[in-house]
């Protein structure tokens, strides 16, 4: 099924988070930067055709400088975050260079969105070197190396922290049991280095096999990353739900998009305390942006992935099977997926396999 990897809404309540009801609601839009307009435009296309009951609230997060000379989210956006709880994200651009901060970590951290959900599935009719892949990968989404404390110790001596919490590790091991049972998934897996790195990893460890105990229906085993790296590249099958630090789920999440066709196929979801941000996660694309070659694929599945958590299910099942019968069908792929058809095209062909599902 084309929907394997999701078999029920995320929970009825996730922290301080409910899910929401088929009334209309806001969502906050973040079109973002190169061809992120493009697929934004064609998501909301495609929402019309399906008469999801959304109402979309753009918002422009262009960095702005602030007091300390740094760059950052503006006001307008991180407000529109707050009030609707969640929203759809484009791919945004981060320039190289001091003063820069990366857009996408410091949107996590504002909402404290905690959990990153990337569901990597094989798609029938889209030939990979695997088959039947189905693994959802949960990456601690907050701290870790990406916690950003870094300095100079003597010119030529940088160093980089990694911060590990017992209150962060907690809170994403038991949501990756959580997401586990509510899913129908048998197994999570803690994906870790904590032979080298005793205390940190170690902790996290600790931490996982905490959270197992409250979950016995679900089986719990512990693997080295360089382990699992090796194993997922022979057999994926013997993977299902995989919990780990931040650098870690970066890294091996993206690996997984690979195995299934990559980046422009694999939807993302960030979970948090404070709301929920769905993106596509890959580039911004910026040598094809404004030519309707654009493949929305990444960034329409995220959107099914809100649905989804906002209970929405009915118009989630339609657009995901829609999209997915396109491509099947192969007639209207774009570029990156061995067609020539336009963006356009392509959003026009789940129009209208959307149409005809909607009553």
């Amino acid at each position: 099924m084309a929907a394997q990897w999701i078999r029920k809404s995320i929970s009825t309540k996730i922290g301080n988070v409910r899910l929401y009801s088929s009334s209309a609601r806001k969502c906050t839009l973040i079109p973002g930067d190169g061809i992120g307009p493009e697929i934004s435009a064609a998501v909301q296309k495609i929402f019309d055709a399906a008469k999801v009951p959304i109402e979309w609230e753009a918002v422009d997060v262009t960095p702005v400088k602030g007091p300390d000379g740094k760059f950052g989210i503006p006001q307008a956006a991180i407000d529109s975050v707050n009030k609707n709880k969640i929203g759809l994200k484009g791919p945004l651009m981060t320039p190289i260079g001091k003063g820069h901060r990366s857009l996408n970590l410091a949107l996590r951290k504002e909402f404290n969105l905690y959990a990153n959900v990337r569901p990597c599935l094989s798609l029938e009719g889209y030939k990979t070197l695997y088959d039947n892949v189905n693994v959802v990968t949960i990456r601690e989404n907050t701290e870790g190396e990406y916690s950003g404390i870094e300095h100079e110790i003597v010119e030529g001596v940088v160093q980089s922290i990694k911060l590990i919490t017992e209150e962060a590790s907690s809170r994403v091991a038991e949501f990756a049991f959580q997401y586990a049972k509510d899913n129908n998934r048998k197994k999570v897996t803690a994906v870790h280095k904590a032979n080298i790195m005793r205390m940190s990893d170690g902790l996290f460890l600790r931490c996982c096999r905490d959270a197992a105990q409250k979950f016995p229906e679900i089986k719990f085993e512990e693997k080295y990353l360089d382990t699992v790296c090796l194993n997922m590249v022979q057999d994926p099958s013997q993977y299902d739900v995989l919990v780990m630090p931040n650098l870690y789920g970066d890294i091996l999440s993206d690996m997984c998009a690979g195995l299934v066709g990559g980046l422009g196929l694999t939807p993302s979801g960030n979970i948090g305390l404070n709301g929920a941000l769905f993106e596509s996660v890959h580039g911004t694309a910026p040598d094809i942006a404004g030519q309707d070659k654009a493949n929305p694929t990444a960034l329409l599945l995220s959107a099914v992935m809100m649905l989804k958590y906002m209970g929405l299910n009915e118009h989630a099942r339609i657009i995901e099977q829609s999209a997915y019968e396109t491509i099947k069908e192969a007639k209207y792929l774009t570029g990156d997926l061995g067609g020539s058809a336009k963006c356009s095209e392509y959003t026009n062909e789940i129009c209208k396999k959307v149409s005809a599902l909607v009553k």
